[in-house]
């Protein structure tokens, strides 16, 4: 197997961890603590595994692959703007709206990008 395979099965892998985590601590409420550390360790290996792809890669599209690292901390910004207010009981109804976007135009990207794949079609 070769380092580009891996590193994007690692990739991947660590964000639809990250992802059930996430509906599980939203499903769970307040009483989720343990879950939501648990979830901001991933977002740190999401960034790290994305970050080296995203230097390995970017000289073939650097705006495309600039646009994917953006969306992709902007959907980790979300789930992490989710989890806070709903401790805190404010309404989350935008937010969900905006991680929903946010993870399809990221997921559009990254299937696009490496592999080559588009799920639209």
């Amino acid at each position: 197997m070769s380092f580009l395979t891996s590193q994007t099965h690692l990739h991947i892998t660590t964000w639809v961890v990250a992802i059930v985590i996430f509906l599980i601590a939203a499903l769970m409420g307040k009483q989720s603590k343990g879950l939501h550390m648990t979830l901001r360790l991933f977002y740190i290996l999401i960034i790290i595994t994305g970050g080296a792809l995203f230097f390995k890669y970017q000289a073939g599209d650097p705006m495309l692959y600039g646009l994917k690292f953006v969306f992709g901390i902007l959907v980790i910004g979300m789930m992490e703007m989710v989890l806070v207010r709903q401790k805190k009981n404010k309404p989350t109804g935008l937010i969900w709206i905006l991680f929903a976007v946010f993870l399809f135009i990221t997921l559009f990207l990254g299937f696009k990008l490496p592999l080559n794949i588009n799920f639209l079609a």
